[in-house]
């Protein structure tokens, strides 16, 4: 009998993109990780034989649905809602809901095909998956936010449980927006399932620490890679993108641990203040006032705030991208280098574009790629399920702790795969062989399904 030819890499990536056109972001986060994986190939020739790469990048199930509601005039509208449950293999599917007006089926899935690794790397039993909807919460009363929160979950919670798919929150869903949506699931379903979704509100089964774990994860990582060097966050000025949930706990907990934050970004803008930013000023304006952060500059007079730009053009030693997807770009990156950045941890979901990452890669900046820089989200989720499912409630210390060994050993995990696999030093290498090994392994071990 003649073997078939093994399909190679790149054949592997032009039937993605063939079966999903027009999905450019997860074509994006795909061709990233195919690019690390010939070694691993190379060494295991069952994985090829079994298709896995083919079966990992196809989702095990796409859900579109349709989501109506109406707002304070009585009118009626219509938004798309999706959740994409990627793999299972590790887990139930986990991952974070967005309601963003730039929402669609490649955002969701590329969301979700990292998701598969991120949580892989975490080492916690769960699966990835990610959903959401082209709904756009700001500018909307509390009354249109849930009722387009009850009719999404109205579709939705057919499809989950704490044992098949646990959503959390992401861009556009907090806090409030988990409430609502859990109370129309146990409205519906009549069960009290606390581990059904994550993100909860601590009076009503969430875990401490939750609010803060994606920002401090990615300074935590920030902190092994300099520590990896010889070196800390003691001193080091550190710039951060973005003025959400990620964002602000980044700067918090990056000034805890020494480091001047300097500056920090939204849709308007960027502020500067040399002397550190003040987080309680910033805390304040960003999540009671909702403002823009030109009141920040209003209000603290060493601050500056600059309209449009780049907040990449202020020089640091320490960068932390944590806004959304392909917001580094290639000459970014050449300025963050020129200014002397030394290291980049991704706070956000694939922030930087492949350009960036190849300018970082020639300077020999150390690199944390998101799908382990900024796992610390879902680690904590992952917590919060076990506090959940034995009905007990963890100490904010105690939870920390926890976060800051999964994060050290999230590291550990990626430095060791890359060197191993041929590439020392290079974390995204390392991020993509450990996480898919983990998976491949345990699809390996569960047959043809």
């Amino acid at each position: 009998m003649v073997r078939a030819v093994a399909p190679s890499i790149e054949s592997i990536y032009g039937d993605v993109v063939r079966r999903n056109p027009g999905e450019e972001e997860f074509h994006q986060a795909v061709r990233e990780v195919l690019d690390s994986l010939a070694p691993v190939l190379a060494r295991h020739p069952e994985y090829t034989e079994m298709k896995m790469i083919e079966r990992i990048c196809e989702p095990e199930r796409q859900i579109i649905f349709r989501v109506p509601w109406t707002d304070d005039r009585g009118e009626v509208q219509i938004n798309r809602g999706f959740r994409v449950e990627f793999n299972s293999a590790l887990g139930p599917y986990k991952g974070g809901l967005r309601f963003h007006p730039s929402v669609y089926l490649g955002i969701v899935k590329f969301l979700g095909f990292e998701q598969v690794f991120k949580n892989a790397l975490t080492g916690m039993p769960i699966g990835g998956g990610k959903g959401g909807a082209d709904f756009d919460p700001k500018g909307r009363s509390e009354g249109e936010v849930m009722r387009f929160c009850q009719s999404f979950m109205t579709e939705l919670y057919r499809h989950l449980g704490e044992h098949t798919d646990v959503p959390a929150g992401d861009i556009g869903v907090g806090g409030r927006e988990i409430g609502y949506l859990f109370g129309q699931y146990k409205r519906i379903t009549n069960r009290y399932e606390s581990g059904v979704l994550t993100g909860k509100g601590l009076a009503w089964g969430g875990a401490r620490v939750r609010t803060e774990a994606t920002g401090y994860g990615a300074t935590f990582f920030a902190s092994e890679m300099l520590a990896a060097h010889g070196t800390s966050l003691e001193g080091r000025t550190v710039v951060v993108s973005g003025a959400g949930n990620v964002a602000l706990y980044a700067v918090q907990k990056a000034t805890q641990l020494g480091a001047r934050v300097i500056a920090c970004s939204d849709s308007g803008g960027y502020v500067v203040d040399e002397g550190g930013l003040d987080l309680e000023v910033l805390q304040h304006v960003k999540e009671v006032q909702r403002g823009r952060l030109s009141e920040y500059a209003d209000r603290v007079p060493s601050a500056r705030h600059v309209a449009g730009g780049s907040v990449w053009d202020v020089p640091c030693a320490v960068a932390i991208p944590s806004a959304t997807q392909n917001e580094l770009d290639g000459d970014a990156a050449a300025r963050l280098v020129r200014n002397g950045c030394i290291a980049v941890s991704e706070g956000a979901n694939m922030p930087s574009t492949p350009e960036a990452l190849e300018v970082f890669r020639a300077a020999g900046t150390a690199f944390g790629p998101g799908k382990a820089a900024n796992a610390g989200g879902v680690a904590t989720s992952a917590l919060e399920m076990q506090q959940n499912a034995s009905r007990d409630s963890w100490t904010f210390e105690h939870t920390e702790a926890r976060l800051q060994q999964i994060m050290h050993d999230v590291y550990a995990r990626c430095s060791e795969a890359a060197e191993e696999y041929g590439s020392p030093g290079d974390l995204v290498v390392g991020a993509n062989v450990a996480g898919f090994l983990r998976v491949a392994e345990a699809m390996h071990a569960h047959g043809l399904v």
